[in-house]
């Protein structure tokens, strides 16, 4: 890396808007980052799996919750709850869906790239 880059997601680079969510996309440093919108009532098995048609979500996350509660649950059963502030790293295979009547605003790091892209 030989210079310095600056974006912001208030003007981003690609913007994809699925039922109850958006996802605003940066590329910069050879990176994409998203910044996803979850509306109350959004869940990713209602919402975006009907646009890529895998049976849960195949990507892995590494994600800073800016706000809002995230419920994900893993293929294997187990559940947890991303809140505001929480940093988290989910692999491949789950589910998620918002939690209460905020929206879940989060920034992804990593696993956003193919997000909402239908196949």
């Amino acid at each position: 890396m030989n210079k310095s880059e600056l974006k912001n997601f208030g003007k981003p680079d690609e913007v994809r808007v699925f039922p109850q969510g958006r996802l605003e996309l940066v590329k910069i440093g050879g990176a994409t980052v998203g910044r996803a919108i979850f509306e109350p009532g959004w869940r990713w098995s209602t919402s975006v799996q009907p646009l890529v048609k895998t049976k849960s979500r195949e990507a892995p996350h590494f994600q800073y919750h800016v706000s809002g509660v995230l419920r994900v649950k893993m293929d294997d059963g187990s559940e947890f709850d991303c809140r505001t502030g929480d940093v988290s790293l989910i692999p491949s295979g789950h589910d998620a869906w918002v939690m209460g009547d905020e929206p879940a605003v989060v920034v992804d790091f990593q696993g956003m790239v193919d997000y909402a892209k239908a196949r």
